[in-house]
């Protein structure tokens, strides 16, 4: 019989956990493509790249659509148990809710391995195709597109403007066009009554056969403008424009595989080990170059000194030295001396300085590889916590559907993301270690899990109205019974 609940159990929850991790990254996916929605329309990108693209991204997505679809569904499906007293059945037949929900916790701990090796494995590689191909499409050049009465400059080295363009989108009349491939200003002019544009066959460029028009030329001699000016008119003049440099091109993924986020916990872990050992080298390397500028001595030659001067007679305890090292230098060698003195502490100050910078590179870089390697744990940990927050809060709502589950969810989602997000500025800031910036969401909710578990096992009614108004009428009540004889006597 338990088994077959067992069974049942982990079949109810398949199907929303599914439905709801598609619908949130799809809801995940809109927002992205709302966020970019700019830079990734009007540049003539195919929409083969922009699907591919999506689904790269919509894998980079599942960190935080796969824990959002856990709590919604767990409390989804014991909300709605919880309305059908299926709940009150399982639970009058002795089955205790953590019994209950045992086959579905083993259920999520196979769920949470999986999103570990997902988040290993897969998203690196996701990482790096999407951000390699949204790379290309925002710094792609848009779509050659002339309007009437407006400059255009997308061609470089060139200013184009059209008067007119006739609805067969070819004709244009009134043209304008200055050539600044020189460099040299506004030197050179061609006007136009009227022309058409035709692009060749390879797309490859884009003819402008120009008719009846004069070409102006400004004569530069040395880089300065002197007063002559050549003026040629044409009768018809096809001028040519490249527009290879609107051609969509895909950028070595090599380039972006040294990023964090492009690395499996292997990687990160040996990069990690790596910055630690350039860290010692590099304050190694420092103390070989400032050696030759200072000397220390030990506690044990410092000893040595202090002996040799007991033991010297006791006539020379009295002698006196300057004050001023200077004093004890040549007149004519003090300048020299003091130029060396400022050259060496400006080397031992520059030095310190690039020293300092590179191990601040080297920190920040430090706890950059640290988030990320425990966010790939952080994020198969949350599936289980979340359901385990979700499985009781259902039970005690007791509401199943979109509509007071959602709302639940949706809150403790939002309060989770949040601690996440505001951990991981924390650790990316120094101002706590990683792995406290990065578990600090869950350190946090781990008690609240507890609590709600205890309250659903008891059959806590924290969400329930009729228990605050049963609460509110519990303190109201005796107030209104000692205004009564104050009321009666008002009357009288």
């Amino acid at each position: 019989m338990v088994k077959k609940l067992d069974i049942l159990l982990i079949k109810s929850f398949i199907g929303p956990f599914i439905v709801t991790f598609f619908v949130s990254l799809f809801v995940l996916m809109m927002q992205f493509f709302w966020l970019y929605m700019d830079e990734l329309i009007g540049k003539g990108v195919g929409v083969g790249v922009l699907i591919e693209l999506l689904l790269y991204i919509s894998a980079a997505l599942v960190p935080l659509a796969l824990p959002l679809a856990v709590l919604l569904s767990s409390i989804m499906m014991f909300g709605n148990m919880g309305e059908n007293f299926e709940l009150v059945a399982v639970k009058a037949s002795g089955i205790s809710l953590t019994r209950f929900m045992q086959p579905l916790t083993l259920f999520i701990i196979g769920v949470s391995v999986v999103a570990f090796l997902f988040s290993n494995y897969v998203i690196p590689v996701a990482n790096l195709k999407s951000l390699s191909l949204l790379y290309d499409v925002r710094n792609s050049k848009p779509t050659l597109l002339i309007r009437p009465h407006l400059f255009n400059n997308d061609i470089q080295g060139y200013t184009i403007r059209v008067g007119s363009k006739d609805p067969d989108g070819k004709t244009i009349r009134d043209i304008m066009i200055y050539d600044h491939t020189d460099m040299l200003g506004n030197n050179k002019l061609v006007m136009a009554k009227e022309g058409e544009m035709l692009p060749t066959n390879d797309k490859q460029a884009i003819i402008f056969r120009l008719k009846d028009g004069w070409q102006y030329i400004e004569g530069v001699e040395n880089g300065n403008f002197n007063n002559t000016q050549i003026r040629m008119h044409f009768d018809e003049w096809d001028k040519v424009f490249d527009l290879s440099g609107f051609k969509f091109t895909r950028t070595n993924e090599d380039m972006f595989k040294n990023a964090n986020q492009m690395m499996d916990v292997s990687q990160l872990t040996e990069q990690i080990d790596s910055l630690k050992q350039q860290q010692k080298r590099s304050l190694g390397v420092m103390n070989t170059y400032l050696a030759p500028y200072y000397t220390t001595e030990t506690k044990g030659a410092a000893r040595n000194i202090v002996d040799k001067k007991i033991a010297q007679p006791a006539h020379t305890a009295g002698v006196t030295y300057s004050s001023s090292f200077l004093e004890t230098v040549p007149d004519s060698m003090r300048v020299a001396l003091m130029q060396s003195v400022v050259n060496n502490m400006r080397f031992i100050k520059t030095q310190m300085d690039v020293t300092a910078l590179d191990h601040k590179i080297q920190s920040e870089n430090y706890v950059k590889y640290e988030i990320e390697l425990h966010k790939k744990y952080a994020l198969s940990f949350a599936c289980l916590l979340l359901f385990l927050i979700g499985a009781p809060l259902g039970a005690i709502i007791r509401k199943g559907g979109l509509g007071m589950p959602m709302v639940v969810a949706v809150v403790f989602f939002v309060i989770f993301h949040i601690l996440n997000i505001s951990g991981e500025k924390l650790a990316k800031a120094e101002s706590v270690p990683p792995w406290l910036g990065i578990w600090m969401s869950a350190l946090i909710m781990s008690p609240l899990a507890l609590l709600l578990i205890n309250a659903a096992r008891n059959d806590s009614r924290i969400f329930s109205k009729e228990w605050y108004f049963r609460i509110w009428r519990a303190i109201t009540f005796p107030l209104k019974q000692r205004k009564k004889p104050t009321d009666v006597a008002k009357q009288i």
